[in-house]
């Protein structure tokens, strides 16, 4: 999965918390929020926070399929370090109890 794409899976999955996402799709997210959370701090205390609101839900969601996507439960993510391994594992191939794998990307 590439950036472009994962943002907008990031955007079309707001607030799903059910299935799996990929470790490209979860690390292009999280670059996706850090870099717009830096360029946002330069505008203002009030639109960085607005930013930062509502970048939350879309985050915390990507971070729980994530956890999915490993066979983890997502409550995994609350635990740094953990979360942190679990999110540079790699994805588990079969299918598992949180769903089918992503397909491959072309």
């Amino acid at each position: 999965m590439n950036f472009p794409t994962a943002v907008k899976s990031g955007f079309r999955n707001y607030a799903t918390f059910s299935g799996r996402a990929t470790r490209s799709e979860y690390w292009y997210w999280t670059l996706f929020a850090f870099l717009l959370q830096a360029m946002s701090s330069g505008f203002g205390d009030a639109i960085s926070t607005l930013f930062s609101v509502g970048l939350l839900l879309p985050s915390i969601a990507v971070s729980v399929r994530r956890m999915h996507d490993t066979d983890h439960r997502g409550w995994w993510m609350i635990v740094p370090i953990v979360n942190f391994v679990f999110s540079v594992k790699q994805s588990d191939p079969n299918l598992n109890r949180f769903g089918p794998p992503a397909p491959p990307s072309l």
